[in-house]
């Protein structure tokens, strides 16, 4: 069935972001850190909400270690195997809660996945990668 949504969508032009008045009198005592929680699982993820893509050359393992040093997100890409999420989870156990782990709609990347997180449960987070999504 065909949906066609008719409401009024923004672009960036669309978009102003406006400074916000403060009594902070530095920009060092700034928090990013946020705690969102979600509804459907009642899970709660704390950390600074910036994350970094899970496209084969900027989601990697080395970027998950760099970005949880400074409680950023990263989306790691769909190209490692089983064997090498089990070594990294073994070597960085603390990085995981910083990451999530990629796949594709097909059927052997639900089963990838599935063999990854029956081997590393302490992965908390799925992203689902859809190519051209907006098709």
């Amino acid at each position: 069935m065909l949906i066609v949504h008719t409401e009024v969508k923004l672009d960036f032009s669309d978009v102003l972001m406006r400074p916000k008045r403060s009594n902070l009198s530095s920009r060092s005592q700034v928090s990013l850190t946020r705690t969102f929680k979600f509804r459907a699982s009642g899970q709660e993820y704390t950390g600074i909400p910036i994350m970094a893509s899970n496209m084969d050359t900027v989601g990697g393992f080395e970027m998950a270690k760099a970005l949880h040093k400074h409680s950023l997100f990263t989306t790691v890409h769909k190209h490692y195997s089983v064997e090498g999420w089990l070594n990294f989870a073994n070597e960085n156990e603390e990085v995981l809660s910083n990451l999530a782990i990629s796949q594709g709609i097909g059927e052997a990347d639900q089963e990838k996945v599935n063999a990854v997180i029956s081997k590393v449960p302490q992965i908390g987070y799925i992203c689902i990668d859809v190519s051209n999504g907006y098709s």
